[in-house]
């Protein structure tokens, strides 16, 4: 047989296995894997190399509003740009509604800027902050329809949160239409009151930030959202689980059968709050929400990622520069509360967690590819196509130099906030050559795709929530609901 592409002398390593095989690519897909494949126009030597699946980043912010009215640092270039850099061949940002918009016009507005910007493929989550009847009615069922089959939504934040009867009725619509619904999950009353107490005691800089989200309002909320999702029996996914107390909830609720799911982002795996307790204002640069927090919370968030009460890592990119425009758009001096949350970490999320999964041995390079990739694709709705390293799917593939050492420096950012929250960190193991669908689009961190070349990915209703191997019981959406009651 003749192929497009040849890849050769690599080792492929999916979620279950590692295998010596050659890859065979044709139009854009996986054609063949195994050995004397035949001959292909282009061959691309990975003699030491690893053969992984691009990642799937299924948590992160792209040129989008925030709650605040304000633009985070990046365009669909920009962010894209610097996921192919670090490896992650697919995205799923989101288009946020606001109270009174239209979301309809929200989805159309964002496909018109990851159209024209973006450079790796992508889906979208949409964002509901004012689920009106007519919302839920009319709009949504048609972008559900329309393969948009993911609905985010907030306990928290004053122009995003939804209350319990709201959600109680977004998730039974979303169990209607066999849509996945994932939740920001804090108290809301904890941090405001929390808020409150530390500006009036004079607690202003960067690193009350984590004081004043309790950790007991983050198991508080999660606990609240599993009660509603097992009322109405919808799955969830609980994002960026950030505590050990958050993470027990959630265990101990898949013992006993509900279906959540949960995932934890990069920075609470490998950062604590010490990280914001630099000189002046430079903590600002690591301010999120929910925030990093102890050492104790690491171990125990590595051990859930082990035992599979966490399905996926992801970055919840979320880019502000370090200047006027981003972090210091209040002035010089913000007190925390002024300060945008959110930090960069598309582009950095898979060298980090590869640096600490296999080079520091935490844990296996099949979990690595399981829980930076093929989990979200199986989550989601976008796999085989996505996440996988198997004939007929997407040809996304990172030839990924396990035994190169790299400083991460802000030199390298391509994203725009400008500034590496990893910075000065030496790592081992670095994504060498990004290949989407066939086509090489980065090279050591250097990106030659043009803008606008990314694909949407449609997803259609019921097909999310149905990752391989998970232990929940499968999701039945067409029970008869009225009869449950």
């Amino acid at each position: 047989m003749h192929y497009d592409t040849l890849i050769h002398g690599g080792t492929v390593v999916t979620a279950t296995n590692s295998t010596k095989s050659d890859i065979a690519i044709s139009n854009g897909r996986i054609a063949a894997i195994g050995h004397a494949l035949g001959t292909a126009t282009n061959m691309i030597d990975a003699t030491d190399l690893l053969a992984l699946p691009g990642g799937v980043d299924s948590h992160c912010h792209i040129e989008q509003l925030s709650a605040s009215g304000l633009i985070n640092s990046d365009t669909f270039e920009t962010a894209t740009t610097a996921a192919a850099a670090g490896g992650t061949t697919t995205v799923i940002p989101f288009a946020a509604q606001y109270e009174g918009m239209s979301l309809h016009k929200v989805v159309d507005d964002y496909h018109e800027l990851a159209t024209k910007g973006a450079i790796v493929d992508y889906a979208f989550h949409m964002i509901l902050a004012g689920p009106s009847q007519a919302v839920l009615d009319h709009e949504l069922p048609k972008l559900v329809r329309s393969g948009h089959s993911s609905i985010k939504m907030f306990m928290t934040y004053d122009r995003l949160r939804v209350d319990d009867l709201q959600m109680l009725d977004v998730l039974t619509k979303a169990r209607e239409l066999e849509a996945f619904v994932m939740v920001h999950a804090e108290n809301h009353s904890m941090i405001t009151w929390m808020v409150k107490k530390l500006l009036s005691a004079g607690a202003t800089a960067p690193k009350f930030h984590s004081v004043s989200h309790p950790r007991a309002g983050e198991a508080e909320a999660f606990t609240r959202l599993i009660a509603m999702s097992e009322l109405t029996d919808q799955p969830v996914m609980i994002f960026h689980v950030s505590s050990a107390e958050g993470a027990a909830v959630i265990a101990r609720a898949q013992a006993r059968g509900v279906k959540v799911f949960a995932e934890t982002c990069t920075q609470y795996l490998t950062l604590t709050a010490e990280v914001m307790e630099k000189p002046g204002m430079e903590g600002a640069k690591w301010v999120c929400s929910p925030p990093m927090r102890m050492q104790s919370d690491q171990d125990a968030l590595w051990s859930a990622l082990r035992s599979g009460v966490l399905q996926t890592v992801t970055s919840d990119h979320a880019p502000y520069s370090f200047d006027k425009k981003g972090k210091f758009t209040a002035g010089n001096a913000p007190n925390f509360k002024q300060i945008p949350n959110g930090m960069p970490g598309v582009q950095w999320r898979l060298p980090v967690l590869f640096d600490q999964m296999v080079t520091k041995r935490k844990m296996t390079v099949n979990d690595f590819v399981r829980l930076t990739s093929t989990a979200s694709a199986e989550i989601y709705g976008l796999a085989p196509r996505k996440g996988l390293i198997a004939p007929g799917s997407d040809a996304d593939i990172v030839l990924w130099n396990p035994e190169k050492t790299v400083q991460l420096s802000d030199e390298m950012v391509h994203d725009g906030a400008g500034y590496n929250p990893y910075c000065g960190r030496n790592i081992t193991g670095w994504p060498q050559t990004v290949i989407r669908r066939g086509k090489i689009i980065a090279e050591d961190g250097q990106v030659s795709a043009q803008p606008g070349s990314g694909k949407f990915l449609a997803r259609a209703a019921g097909e999310s929530a149905k990752p391989s191997g998970h232990r929940q019981p499968e999701f039945n959406p067409r029970l008869n609901f009225s009869a449950d009651i």
